[in-house]
């Protein structure tokens, strides 16, 4: 039996809770990942892509309904837990990198660790060892704003596996890269999907994008429509797919 390592059931986000005001972003969302998948979660501009993310990944609170990463429901959690949880199980990577200007690379990668008290030698070891990984091994002195930005999602990718995660959040990690830096951080991320087992989750509008993950996840106005499984299917015949399902969408916005 395949293990789960996330699962959302009946989740509601609902900004503005019990006021007159209040808006319900997203609605009953049910969902299981299992160990070693890659998701990709598609929908149009609005319908709840990130709301969605940061919900199930204890960076924002849902409203009501559960959410449980390798079986722990997070409700349950103190902050302080949360953190040593993110920590031990989470790594994310974000669009705009979030990286610290006045730090340089090699603290930036560091900071998880730093945070988590780990003592400088093991510190500097892990960090040299993500960084050579990621071939930015000659930049860690540097600043981010002294690197392009292929070079400073290499160090946000390497500031997310710094802990081993078992799981990677990514919220349009492509979305400031050009198409050379997209191509060769999917083939990043899809390594550590199959080499690794890393099972990853990532929000992103463009099918090509997703033509690299095992599962898509189609949400719209904040409810999951579909889902399509890979499969069999080559990367160019689920790209194909993705592409048919997005423009079924958008036939269907215009006739409306």
């Amino acid at each position: 039996m395949e293990e789960i390592v996330l699962e959302a059931r009946h989740m509601k986000k609902i900004y503005n809770y019990r006021t007159e005001n209040a808006f319900e972003a997203l609605h009953d969302i049910n969902i299981q990942v299992r160990k070693g998948e890659f998701i990709g979660i598609m929908g149009p501009s609005g319908a709840g892509k990130s709301t969605f993310i940061n919900n199930i990944s204890t960076i924002d609170q849902y409203t009501e309904g559960s959410v449980l990463i390798k079986g722990k429901e997070i409700r349950t959690m103190s902050s302080n837990e949360i953190g040593r949880f993110r920590f031990q199980n989470l790594g994310f990577i974000f669009q705009d990198f979030n990286l610290l200007n006045t730090h340089t690379l090699f603290e930036n990668i560091a900071l998880p660790l730093s945070l988590a008290n780990v003592n400088k030698k093991e510190i500097e070891q892990r960090v040299n060892e993500i960084a050579l990984r990621m071939k930015i091994s000659s930049l860690l002195h540097k600043k981010p704003n002294e690197c392009s930005g292929g070079q400073r999602q290499r160090a946000a990718i390497c500031r997310a596996l710094i802990n081993n995660p078992e799981i990677i959040v990514a919220d349009e990690p492509t979305g400031n890269l050009d198409s050379a830096n997209s191509t060769e951080l999917m083939n990043i991320l899809q390594q550590l999907n199959k080499e690794n087992g890393v099972t990853i989750v990532m929000v992103t509008h463009d099918p090509l994008i997703t033509s690299y993950t095992s599962r898509l996840v189609f949400i719209k106005d904040g409810s999951i429509e579909r889902e399509l499984e890979r499969g069999d299917m080559t990367q160019e015949e689920f790209f194909q797919k993705i592409v048919e399902l997005n423009s079924e969408e958008s036939r269907e916005v215009l006739q409306k």
